[in-house]
Formats: structure tokens, C-alpha cells, sequence
């Protein structure tokens, strides 16, 4: 059986880098370069051209690559299908860029069905949506809200976008910041992905707002320990601040609400396990 190989050589198509299809599959990238490499020596056919960091992909790998697209999904949707036959019981693969809105939905969810194991993988809104077209997971949670006629798409809940800061911070003398006022603090942001960042560098960027030395870092626990240290300043959502009295929440000027959506795809949303699921985030959903 070549499933691994296949694996490898449809991450790498996808990502045009070993490096990523390695952090994406989970493995070492001397392992998805010598399954590559396997699957190129055992049928003698060149996959991809190398040259630089990035892969691309040869004329013979750009014809295989949606042969093992369909493979994968035909696989995909075995698993599938045996993990949501017979009993309620099984596995929910699930995909969320933050645990606030999610963690209340899977708790009552083990609640009513004790005996389905749930898994929560945490990604920014990119990572979580590849996640789901790439069947790795059976819903996601994301900020970003697409207008795609393969998904079903629930309101989870939203959050103005506040400015943290410590305490200590100038600016923590003010409950009202405008725009202007952040100009020349470092900013604290998520990686390229998130939503929250689009947001912000949207906002400021309408305002004519120039911010000082961005600082990238790739969590959000690692953002707010930032602020905690006085390195920065961040735009966040208001439930993702935590609770501390080294901390200031401070409204900011024309700050958008960020919403939290649930996605499933279509062809998977009557199938029990994500069925249960969407039917418990209807209920659950605000007012």
C-alpha cells in the first residue's frame, strides 16, 4: 500500500514544502522526503522539480496530484462513514481558533452523549478551515466568515475588539483609545492567518494609523503573556483577555465586532456525530 507515500506527496504538492507538509502530517521531514523520494524511485517518475526552498510540481506530478486528491477523499470518507455507523459512539474531530465559544458547546455535547471521545485541535482561521477541507477534522470553529456554498455555517457568538495593556502602560490612564493613540506602541499580532490581525491591520490602516515595531507571536497565551510583561500593546477580543489586575481592557475607537462561526461541510452535516453537533450550536446560539 502506498497511503503514506501518497500522503506525502499530496501535502507537499499542496504546500510546495517539505517543512510544512512534515508540521502539517505530523512527521519528521527526513520522512517526507524519503517517502517522496520512495514513491518517485520505485515507479522511476520525477514528482517535482527542485530548485530553491520551494517544490514545484513536474507535468507527471501536476496529472497524479488530483488522482491522490480523490484517493484521499475516497479514504476520507470510509473512516468517516465507520466512525458514525451503527451506535452513537465514535470520535468528533474538531477544529477551533480559540476554546472560548467551543469548550461550552463540547461540554454539554459529552454531557448528552458521554460515550463519544471529542478532540479539539487549537490553529489561527487558516489552519482550522485547511483543516476541514482537508477532512482531518468534521467541523471548525473560525473568526473568518466565508460565503462558500460547500459549508454550513453557525453563529457561535461575538466580541468587540478591545486594546490590552498593562498597567504600567501610558495608555492605561485612558478607558477610551482613539485610533490615533496607538501610533508609534508596539503592536503585539497574531501570525499572517489570523482573522483578528486582518481586522486590526484593517482598522488602523483605514485610520491612517501607523503603529510602532511590530512584534509576531504565534498564540494568543503567548500574546497576553507579552502584554503581562509590559512589551507591547494588543488588539484582542474582549473574551480573550484574562481576568488580572496587571492587565487593562480598553474600549477602542470604531472597533468591529469579531463573530465566531461554526463550519461543516455539506456533505458530512447529516451524518450523526457533526449532525449532533451543529443541532447542539443552533440551540445553544445567542438571541
Amino acid at each position: 500500500m502506498l497511503s503514506a507515500e501518497l500522503k506525502a506527496f499530496y501535502m507537499v504538492a499542496r504546500l510546495g514544502s517539505i517543512t510544512q507538509a512534515a508540521k502539517k502530517l505530523g512527521l519528521s521531514q527526513p520522512t517526507v522526503t524519503t517517502q517522496v523520494r520512495n514513491l518517485e524511485s520505485q515507479y522511476a517518475v520525477e514528482l517535482f522539480y527542485r530548485g530553491g526552498r520551494r517544490l514545484s510540481l513536474s507535468d507527471e506530478g501536476a496529472r497524479l496530484l488530483p488522482m491522490v486528491k480523490e484517493l484521499l477523499q475516497k479514504e476520507s470518507d470510509i473512516e468517516f462513514f465507520l466512525r458514525n455507523c451503527g451506535q452513537v459512539q465514535g470520535t468528533l474531530r474538531i477544529a477551533a481558533t480559540a476554546p472560548y465559544y467551543i469548550l461550552d458547546l463540547v461540554k454539554t455535547f459529552r454531557q448528552r452523549l458521554p460515550q463519544v471521545e471529542v478532540s479539539v485541535e487549537i490553529g489561527n482561521s487558516q489552519q482550522v478551515l485547511e483543516a476541514l477541507e482537508d477532512y482531518r477534522v468534521d467541523v471548525a470553529a473560525s473568526s473568518q466568515l466565508l460565503e462558500d456554498s460547500r459549508l454550513v455555517r453557525r453563529v457561535l457568538g461575538s466580541d468587540p475588539l478591545v486594546l490590552a495593556v498593562h498597567r504600567n502602560h501610558p495608555l492605561a490612564a485612558l478607558d477610551h483609545v482613539p485610533l490615533n493613540a496607538l501610533a508609534g506602541h508596539t503592536l503585539l499580532m497574531r501570525e499572517p492567518g489570523s482573522t483578528t490581525r486582518s481586522l486590526t491591520e484593517g482598522l488602523l490602516k483605514n485610520a491612517n494609523v501607523s503603529f510602532g515595531p511590530l512584534l509576531e507571536i504565534g498564540s494568543r497565551e503567548s500574546i497576553r503573556e507579552a502584554v503581562l510583561r509590559n512589551i507591547g500593546i494588543s488588539i484582542i477580543a474582549r473574551q480573550e483577555v484574562p481576568h488580572d489586575p496587571q492587565l487593562r481592557v480598553l474600549t477602542i475607537e470604531n472597533a468591529p465586532q469579531i463573530a465566531e462561526y461554526l463550519y461543516c461541510l455539506k456533505e458530512r452535516k447529516n451524518a450523526r456525530l457533526p449532525a449532533a453537533f451543529l443541532g447542539l450550536a443552533q440551540e445553544m446560539a445567542p438571541a
